[in-house]
Order: C-alpha cells, then structure tokens, then sequence
C-alpha cells in the first residue's frame, strides 16, 4: 500500500470555493482505491471555538504557506506521492524516491488581476515559477487550454497531465430544508439563482443589471437569489436576495428548485456550479469564461462583458423545456463526472 500526503490546507480557510469542493472531492475518490492507496491529509490544525482560534488557524495557515516553499512540514516521511491541492504547496527538496505533484486550477491571478490584493498576486506569481521551474513536479489541470497555457510557460508536455473535476451525487439533496430558507427570506414561487462565492471576479452587478431587464419582459424568471459565501473583494448586490452559505445537501435542494441558474463570471479555472446544476436537472445560463460549459448544447453561453447578452440569455434558458424528460437528460449529460474518476486520473498522473 503506497501513502499518499495530499494538502488540506484550503478547507481551512474561511471561503474554501471551488477548490475546497476539489479538495473533498479527491479525499471522496481516494477513499474508493484505499485498498491501494492509503492517505493523509496534511495541512495546519483546526483550532477554531473562539476570537483566538480563529487568530490561531490563520496565524498557522500563514506559518504552512511560508515552510511550504521549500518544506515538507507535516508530510509522513513514508509519502510516496506528495500531491499539493493548490500553489501553497507544500514543496519540499526533490527526492529520488517521492513523486511531488501539484493542481493548478487557473491564472487568475494574472486574468483578473483586480480580483486578488498585491500580496496574493505575488504570491502565485512566485510559486508558479516555483512550480514551472522544478522539474520533478507534475503538473495537474483541469482544461486543454490550461494545459496549453502551461505548455506555453515552457514545461515540458510530459509533466503536465490533465484531470476533469467530479461532482456530488444527489443523495444529499434537501428539499426541505432549501423550501424552508427561501420562505424565510419570502420566496414562495419561481426564481432564478447564482451560486458561488460573492467577490468581484463573478461580474454579479452585470447580473443584476441584465436580470432585471430580462425580468421586465420575462417575469417566470422570478427574483435573482445569490447563495454563497462573501470573499475578497467589494461587491454590492443592490437590494438583491443573498441567502449566505448553506451547507451541500440545501444548496443541491436549491439547485434543483431554481428556474434556472445564472453562472456569468469574468474569468474562471473550472466552474463547477453549472455542472452541479444540471446534476439535479436544472436549466443553466454560463458565460464562455466557465470552461466546464464549453461546447455544451444543454448550456446556453452568453458574453460575460455584455448586459444585453446576459438578458437575452436568461430569456432564451427560461424558455427551455422543463419536464421530467430534459431534466433527466440534464442530470444524464453529467453522469460520467465522478470524484472516483477523478481520483484514477491522479493516480494514472502518479505512475
């Protein structure tokens, strides 16, 4: 049995988005090959209970990021594969007998850089270069583009491997519970939902603006509800309905009780939130930034710097048909995206 140390650090944070979701997802997968493999998790303690733990984890995920440049702190010397979750690392010395890894999800730092403060530009800034410059680090990503992108840095093709994310199956659906949040916040009929996390990157003012024209013309589209946590950044959602952070089982309930999800962002290393719509059989508006949707025909594609492209959108998606039929069709197109699937590719990346 090989030990495998994957970086947990992510789930630690206070916004762990789409790379928390990754993260757990590969933990899930690796579960299914434990015969094999076994893993450990690696990253700061959750300390948390109060104003000092909460000091505390972010005083420790700063103290993992900094020894994680050129460290293996908190890694069983036992590892045989060394998989970082994210930039942070951890990347210690190369070692003949440890296959290092690491997933880059995206550029974003450089696509958008207004999304991210100057400290954290220069922070992925330099641990690419890190990366692209250590030669016995393998390279996962998640889209073609990406793996061209990275190609184009000068890495060596032979090192960059790609893998396609998974998705939580429906089992984990409350119905209930999601009525019960809507009610609360007087949602009684059709709406139209954004899920992810509230930061400036995920063009939500452009949203708000083309919802509300769409909405004049289309009124099935019902009130724009957001859903998710608040991250970096500025971003005033103008009166709109923000249910906050819910946990999995109430946002797939969410999910499948929309009219439709809205899912524009500016720019984008996967986009999962598409996807897990139409895993329970929604309708989905996305822009051309979310590679996940590309060259879907059960997604309709909008531009993400244009109003009037987001509003034309939303009318043509409310139009679709809605029945058990093309619901099951939706869910259907996204059956093959598995955690477990996704955990044999790393493995295939790991050989």
């Amino acid at each position: 049995m090989k030990t495998v140390a994957i970086s947990v650090d992510q789930l630690r944070r206070p916004q762990p988005g789409g790379i928390g979701t990754y993260v757990r997802g590969l933990l899930a997968g690796m579960q299914e090959h434990q015969g094999a493999w076994m893993v450990q998790e690696v990253g700061p303690p959750v300390v948390g209970g109060s104003r000092w733990g909460t000091v505390a984890e972010k005083l420790r995920l700063r103290y993992y990021a900094e020894r994680w440049a050129n460290s293996d702190l908190g890694v069983s010397p036992e590892a045989a594969v060394i998989h970082a979750t994210t930039l942070t690392g951890p990347f210690g010395p190369p070692r003949a007998d440890v296959i290092r890894s690491v997933t880059l999800q995206d550029f974003v730092w450089r696509d958008q850089p207004e999304s991210s403060t100057a400290r954290g530009r220069e922070f992925h800034e330099s641990r690419f270069q890190l990366v692209r410059d250590r030669e016995d680090i393998r390279i996962f990503v998640t889209t073609p583009t990406m793996a061209q992108r990275v190609a184009a840095e000068g890495v060596a093709t032979s090192r960059i491997h790609l893998i396609t994310l998974g998705l939580d199956r429906t089992s984990a659906l409350s119905s209930e519970a999601a009525a019960h949040v809507l009610e609360t916040h007087g949602i009684t009929g059709p709406f139209t939902l954004c899920a992810g996390t509230i930061e400036p990157r995920k063009n939500l003012p452009r949203l708000i603006e083309a919802h509300r024209l769409a909405r004049r013309e289309t009124p099935e589209l019902g009130p724009l509800v957001f859903v998710g946590p608040t991250g970096w950044g500025q971003v005033d959602l103008d009166g709109e309905i923000s249910l906050g952070s819910v946990e999995r089982g109430v946002l797939n309930g969410l999910l499948a009780r929309a009219s439709l999800l809205a899912y524009v962002p500016l720019a984008e290393g996967w986009g999962l939130p598409p996807l897990e719509a139409l895993n329970v059989g929604t309708r989905v508006v996305a822009s051309t930034a979310v590679p996940s949707c590309e060259r879907r025909s059960d997604v309709v594609a909008v531009d993400a710097l244009s109003v009037e492209s987001i509003a034309e959108g939303l009318t043509q998606a409310i139009a679709l048909p809605d029945d058990d039929a093309h619901k099951a069709a939706r869910r259907s197109s996204v059956a093959s995206l598995t955690w477990s699937s996704m955990a044999e590719q790393h493995i295939a990346g790991w050989q």
